[in-house]
């Protein structure tokens, strides 16, 4: 056996190549963490497809205990990512070992992946729960829920007056006043952050991007872009996603 760890590591890359074996990609793993943080239900039907596919890491030969292995690095990453979300350290924390504890107990594969579904689930409720905890009134949430799911349409003040039943000008006041940001403002933000996600996590264009969200040209999304992230689309992709080649007909970045 190698002495070194460099030269197991070596060793064991050569014998991966030889059976065609890989772990899952970075971006994958990050992808359904990234939903936790965001109380997103997508990080269940994610980190479950990983948990179970056979791209996960080997820790032990023995097959209950490498589930149990993997089992606590998920849930060390899921704890983290809520934490990020929002949801309180020492709830996320004493959950985490809760729930480690429990694995310890498993006798069966099964009980581990039925349990990796539960934490999975839980840290996305408790983030999404904390998300709410602010006190909002049921048009507030009304606004937020339908800007999430209809992102990819038209947007505006007017829009979200006639679903609420609202006057337009009493819910511009009582939106300011409940989130601390104007309607059109929480509406870009949330475009910029599905732009961000897009940009990192998927191979869609640029202009494909731009016109998923209803951005009137991907000249005005790469201006708005550039001036809250300081770079254009195309130099964010490129630092963290790591593809320069585009496509043929993506316009240029001005």
């Amino acid at each position: 056996m190698p002495d070194s760890l460099a030269q197991k590591i070596t060793h064991l890359q050569f014998i991966q190549r030889e059976n065609s074996i890989k772990h899952h990609s970075y971006k994958e793993e990050v992808l359904s963490y990234e939903y936790i943080k965001q109380g997103d239900m997508k990080a269940v039907t994610e980190g479950v497809r990983i948990f179970l596919s056979d791209t996960v890491g080997h820790l032990s030969d023995n097959p209950l205990r490498n589930k149990q292995y993997l089992f606590i690095a998920s849930t060390t990453l899921a704890t983290r990512y809520a934490i990020e979300g929002g949801l309180d350290a020492e709830t996320a924390y004493i959950a985490s070992d809760l729930f480690i504890q429990r694995a310890d107990k498993c006798e069966s594969l099964t009980e581990v992946n039925d349990l990796h579904k539960e934490m999975l689930t839980y840290y996305v409720k408790q983030v999404a729960t904390h998300r709410r905890k602010t006190v909002l009134s049921k048009p507030v949430i009304q606004c937020m829920d339908y800007v999430y799911y209809h992102l990819h349409e038209e947007l505006s003040g007017e829009i979200l007056a006639e679903i609420t039943g609202l006057n337009r000008s009493y819910l511009s006041t009582l939106f300011h006043k409940e989130t601390g940001v104007t309607i059109s403002d929480y509406i870009m933000s949330k475009k910029m952050e599905a732009t961000e996600n897009m940009l990192k996590y998927s191979e869609y264009s640029l202009s494909d991007i731009s016109e998923f969200l209803n951005f009137s040209s991907y000249s005005y999304l790469a201006k708005v872009f550039r001036e809250q992230h300081g770079m254009s689309p195309r130099e964010y992709r490129k630092r963290y996603f790591g593809h320069s080649d585009m496509g043929e007909n993506n316009p240029m970045d001005n």
